[in-house]
């Protein structure tokens, strides 16, 4: 319920060796303009008292002061080692001294001048956070105090920025050394010396050029995507997943972060498999091969990775001293390729079918020439994977001294020069024919050029026959042998160094990238069961464990030993990661959050979405089995991500586009009027803090569920009451308002709650048991609050249980338990984790009581755990005296509509009159079947209008007996003196002008004690007592004696607006 009062959290140890302030939470409007300054006040508390008690007050989230209590007040430690406050907030905040001071303005102030320490993340590892101060302490003069010198112990905050320093002497890299060297070492992998000729000759290089060129429009509309996305704020270690997860969530991040990790993994196999291919090709050439080819491929394999991983386990410090090594190794290769093929061929190599630049060989080589199966896109799926280094840089972005700035530079920078740079080299290739026999004598003899036809006809012109590969299969040409680049360039043991400096850099920077990513995407514990390889070794905070996971991973697919075997398979992983990032581009863009405000600005949503569409499209194309797998894969990891519901809120555009989305369908409904058959119970519900009146929520969520609304409203802990909700799965809103009465603030939330037509149409309250011991204010309210429903048109359910409803002082009985529990073991530095109280039959023993109570509490907490149980056999009876439009029948069909209700039938009993019986039943059942309502029976009752019993009579008197006026027998005088001194009491005249109603409430319980005592729930019709004809207590005396002494009653009283018809 509304409460006069806002009150805080309860008073807590935060931090050891700090002196302590007093905040002041939640306080009305009222109360700050006679609120008196607060002295601080300190004291000291050890650092295990601290923690165990700290502990506590998070895990027993049933705690919570509520009722007229004062003001409270939570302690609050600004020191920077404040520990967590169980909402991932709060925590390394560093608060500094608060004294006015002389700033900037000339004159004294508490205000401070904007300062980037305002807006850092909590525990941020570049500095301390600074808070400013609040606007309480601005506008209330309400002091806190501090103390310098905080040890500024940062929490382990997965959102914390990096340091900008190096006093830690961690590694940091710039954009060349960072990004731009490892980026294009990682594109310049196996492909380009190994297998760009092959591709060249099965695509030509009319086609060849559409493979780079489509694979270069994938990677930079991907790149610009990706710099949209990393320059929109400080970029952390994870790469992909990093982008992905802080744009579209944890659920799409958390899914495809792990599929790019496993990609990046299998890469590392595919390139040594490369490295692999041609160490095995030279010792074949030597005639050394040690056992076969496969099985030494899978050998050197092995080996090489070994070394690797030793390399990566030394460090990024040596790892990139390494890939330097290799970019020079590489760049003379490059080099030597286009130097060889501007020295003449000589006879051995034009035998192998080089005959340097020849226009005629170019046009031979010019279209395609598919063989063995394959095709343009299976031929795409070989070369892709050697586009994929473009997130090499990203995927250390925590090891960038400035990601924002690197990151765009260096990969953009390092797609042109790639790009340029296979073009060249695979033009290059193309001045080979594609077969060739390598025997020196396959010559023609001169002047017999003329005879040239068939495939070879630009080699026959040459001098060369090489007609025989038409029947046998020739070991050479650019369709046949995979060291054309070897063969072509002016010295080949240069292109032999660089294809292993190309396989092997491509395989060290996957192998540091996967374990990078994984230790990211375990960090965030977005998959709790691989939270062991989140953990760092050494300053730079290396995965270890994620290491040895790749180690592993890739020697599985080393086994494989064929390169068109391996690269297919991560090619729809990378272009799955690819479409996620133009997608969190296109999304973050679409959603127009004013926080997307990404420094790059060359790109455009519309392209990314296009290079989304684009990268789904070559997956299927590739491989449709294989995208299909892939998505499967994604889709799953995603409703696992989505139901473990990660504790994790990092303003992703999925929550700015829901936002969007959410109000524009509201402000849709606005234009369109309300239908009967639309309605939809959407219920306000009084609850208090929701956990002191479970079953009234429980009630309230069965009727609204997943396709009503419901809101609670709370007068206290306002987040802490909303987790409570989320936790219970409670699907509601919650809202509560600064008033000076209960009445007040249920009037202010009757007219303002809601927006549009999403507003609540019912109220929803408990019955007020104690009514008869309560102030007449108390009452006044009450009754005041169902007079405002009815004349604001609300629907009114008013719920009443013989136990009672609230359970708040069990609830509080069980957090003075807990905390002196605690207490007691903090005094002995004993920390021991307290039990979560899943049941609160447990706290009604917990302190000592009488018998008595016990009893009492824990037919209590039984009866409020009721409606969370799935109901017996049984029935909820429907006494629709009143029509009211007909909500009094609709919420109880609505229930047994519900699992928790599904074995309850419904029993329908209306008033009747004698001799009518039959025919009143029979228009009755003629309305239920055109309502479609299903019904077990229909009961007519006829006697309704006979007077109660003696017994019945007396126990109403009884009940009205202290609130009297018995006027009627003073004198006139006495009785005008009595009225104007009493007002609110029930005066004799009114007795008898309301004395056929009377008895029919006092009839009516007779009635639902005779035909309803074994309900599981019964509804009945809500009387209406008229404004300013029946008193407030004599009102209430009606709902007391209509309900008394039955099973769950719910009084419905619809605003006699139709929410049922039986039209179409």
């Amino acid at each position: 319920m509304v409460s006069q009062k806002l009150c805080g959290p309860e008073d807590a140890a935060r931090t050891s060796e700090t002196y302590r302030v007093l905040r002041v939470v939640g306080r009305t409007a009222a109360q700050r303009r006679g609120q008196e300054v607060i002295k601080p006040g300190w004291q000291k508390a050890s650092r295990c008292e601290e923690s165990v008690f700290t502990a506590s007050l998070m895990e027993n989230d049933a705690y919570d002061r509520i009722g007229d209590e004062p003001p409270n007040y939570e302690e609050t430690s600004f020191s920077g080692g404040t520990t967590s406050n169980g909402n991932g907030t709060g925590n390394g905040e560093h608060r500094a001294v608060r004294p006015s001071v002389v700033s900037a303005f000339g004159h004294d102030t508490l205000d401070r001048v904007p300062n980037i320490d305002f807006y850092r993340n909590a525990g941020s590892v570049s500095g301390n956070r600074a808070v400013r101060p609040s606007l309480q302490e601005l506008h209330d003069v309400f002091q806190k105090v501090s103390v310098e010198g905080s040890d500024g112990t940062p929490s382990d905050d997965v959102e914390s920025v990096i340091p900008l320093d190096n006093k830690d002497g961690t590694v940091r890299f710039g954009w060349i050394k960072g990004v731009l060297v490892r980026c294009m070492l990682n594109i310049w992998g196996v492909m380009l010396f190994i297998r760009l000729s092959w591709v060249f000759g099965q695509a030509g290089w009319g086609l060849g050029i559409v493979v780079i060129a489509l694979s270069c429009v994938v990677t930079t509309v991907t790149g610009l995507s990706m710099s949209a996305i990393c320059t929109n704020g400080v970029v952390r270690g994870g790469g992909a997943y990093y982008l992905i997860s802080r744009s579209l969530g944890p659920e799409f991040g958390g899914s495809i972060g792990l599929i790019f990790a496993f990609a990046n993994a299998v890469a590392v196999a595919m390139y040594v498999v490369g490295f692999a291919e041609t160490v095995v090709d030279l010792l074949k050439e030597n005639d050394a091969i040690m056992i076969d080819e496969l099985n030494d491929i899978r050998i050197i394999g092995c080996i090489s990775v070994v070394l690797l991983l030793g390399i990566s386990v030394a460090g990024m410090e040596w790892e990139a001293k390494a890939q330097i090594g290799l970019l020079i190794i590489l760049l003379v290769a490059i080099a030597n390729v286009f130097v060889g093929t501007g020295i003449p061929a000589s006879t051995d190599k034009k035998s192998k079918g080089f005959f340097n630049y020849d226009a005629k060989i170019f046009m031979e080589n010019l279209p395609p020439d598919f063989r063995d199966g394959e095709t343009f896109f299976s031929v795409f799926a070989i070369f892709f994977p050697a586009a994929t280094g473009i997130l090499a840089g990203a995927n250390i972005s925590g090891d960038l001294k400035d990601p924002q700035d690197a990151l765009p530079k260096g990969t953009l920078l390092a797609i042109l020069i790639t790009g340029v740079t296979y073009l060249g080299v695979a033009l290059s290739a193309a001045t080979v024919v594609r077969d060739a026999t390598g025997n020196i004598n396959d010559t023609i003899a001169t002047g017999m050029e003329m005879l040239c036809n068939g495939t070879n006809t630009a080699a026959c012109e040459q001098g060369w026959n090489f007609s025989s590969c038409d029947v046998n299969s020739c070991k050479f040409g650019s369709m046949n042998n995979f060291q054309v680049m070897t063969m072509v360039s002016g010295f080949g043991p240069l292109i032999t160094a660089g294809t292993f400096s190309a396989t092997l850099s491509s395989a060290l920077a996957s192998l540091v990238s996967a374990p990078k990513v994984f230790q990211a995407l375990c960090k965030d514990n977005i998959y709790t069961a691989l939270k062991f390889f989140a953990k760092g070794h050494g300053k730079n905070n290396e995965p270890i464990r994620g290491y040895v996971l790749t180690f592993i991973i890739a020697v599985a697919f080393i086994i494989i030993a064929d390169l068109n075997v391996i690269a297919p398979i991560i090619s729809n992983f990378f272009l799955a990661s690819y479409a996620l990032i133009n997608f969190s581009c296109f999304h973050a863009s679409y959603a127009k959050s004013p926080g997307w405000r990404p420094a790059y600005r060359y790109y455009n949503m519309w392209l990314s979405l296009f290079g989304a569409v684009l990268c789904c499209g070559v997956m299927f194309v590739i491989n449709w089995w294989a995208a299909l797998l892939t998505y499967a894969i994604e889709i799953f990891l995603y409703v696992y991500v989505t139901v473990k519901k990660p504790n994790v809120n990092w303003g992703s555009s999925t929550q700015a586009v829901t936002f969007v989305s959410a109000v524009n369908n509201a402000l849709s409904l606005t234009g369109v009027e309300d239908h009967v058959k639309n309605f939809r119970p959407q219920c306000m519900v009084l609850t208090g803090a929701p956990k002191n009146r479970p079953a009234l929520l429980d009630l309230a969520h069965c009727f609204t569920k997943n396709y009503g609304l419901c809101l609670t409203y709370v007068n206290a802990g306002m987040e802490k009451n909303q987790m409570w909700l989320n936790k219970k799965k409670r699907k509601a809103f919650y809202a509560a308002v600064a008033c000076d009465s209960f009445r007040q603030g249920t009037e202010i939330l009757l007219q303002a709650s809601g927006l549009g037509r999403l507003k609540p149409n019912i109220l929803m309250m408990g019955f007020k048991k104690d009514w008869r011991t309560a102030d007449t204010a108390g009452v006044q309210s009450y009754v005041g609050i169902l007079h405002d429903a009815f004349d604001f048109e609300y629907g009114t359910v008013v719920l009443r249980m013989n136990q009672g409803l609230d359970i708040s002082h069990i609830i509080k009985a069980q957090g003075e338990y807990a905390r002196t529990h605690t207490r007691t073991h903090a005094r002995t530095c004993i920390k021991q984790k307290q039990s979560e109280y899943s049941s609160l039959r447990a706290s009604s023993v917990t302190t000592p009581q009488s018998p008595q109570v016990v009893v009492v509490n824990e037919r209590l907490v039984s009866t409020s755990t009721q409606f969370q149980r799935k109901q017996g056999k049984g029935t909820i009876d429907v006494w629709w005296m009143f029509d009211d439009g007909g909500l009094t029948l609709l919420l109880p069909y609505i229930l047994t509509t519900r699992k928790k209700f599904k074995d309850c039938k419904m029993r329908i009993f209306i008033a009747g009159q004698p001799g009518r019986v039959e025919q009143d039943r029979h228009e009755m059942k003629s309305l239920l079947e055109k309502f479609r309502i299903k019904y077990a029976d229909i009961h007519v009752i006829d006697d309704i209008t006979q007077n109660p019993n003696s017994n019945s009579w007396k126990m109403f008197e009884d009940m009205i007996e202290p609130f009297r006026l018995h006027e009627g027998s003073k004198s006139t005088t006495l009785a005008e003196a009595l009225r104007k001194d009493n007002p609110w009491k029930i005066s004799d005249a009114e007795l008898d002008t309301f004395e056929e109603k009377t008895n029919l409430q006092v009839r009516l319980n007779e009635l639902l004690q005779e035909n309803s005592r074994a309900a599981n729930l019964i509804i009945v019709s809500m009387p209406i007592a008229r404004l300013g004809s029946v008193s407030d207590h004599l009102y209430m005396a009606w709902l007391d004696i209509l309900t008394k002494n039955l099973p769950p009653t719910m009084l419905i009283r619809g605003n006699h607006k139709s929410v049922l018809t039986f039209y179409s």
